[in-house]
């Protein structure tokens, strides 16, 4: 009986377990959009919402916990600043971008901070169930918000 084992075991070890979760909040942090399998993004939902929860109130003990939890790696895109001069771009870390974009984006949110969405096509190579895992308070929320 399964009776109180949680999460999904997504057939990998615990280590490549964690590195996959730690990789895939890391890349939605980076990207605010993945696409990835409906098992991926339902287990590692609740640690997203974590992070982002703790990234609300910018203080040493929630850089502290976050790191732990997530590590910090440079992000893969690069970060604009200003919106006006874009000329000046410099690579953050996955955390500067979390406290300082992300966390006061949603400060008025009491959760639900991403969103999962599943996609009408499965994977080519095991018919895996795919789904767009993103952030509701995207980038792109914004834009549309401003032109409605």
């Amino acid at each position: 009986m399964r009776h109180r084992k949680r999460g999904r075991k997504l057939n990998v070890k615990p280590a490549h377990r964690r590195a996959l979760g730690r990789n895939l909040i890391q890349s939605l942090v980076d990207n605010e959009r993945v696409i990835t399998t409906v098992p991926k993004a339902k287990e590692f939902r609740p640690l997203a919402e974590k992070i982002i929860n703790l990234a609300r109130e910018k203080n040493l003990t929630n850089i502290r916990r976050v790191a732990k939890l997530l590590g910090d790696r440079e992000l893969q895109i690069e970060f604009v600043e200003d919106v006006e001069s874009k000329d000046k771009s410099k690579t953050h870390t996955v955390l500067q971008k979390l406290f300082n974009d992300i966390g006061p984006r949603n400060k008025n949110r009491n959760g639900g901070y991403t969103r999962i969405m599943r996609l009408a096509k499965r994977r080519l190579g095991d018919g895996g169930e795919r789904c767009i895992f993103e952030l509701v308070e995207g980038s792109e929320t914004e834009i549309l918000e401003a032109n409605a």
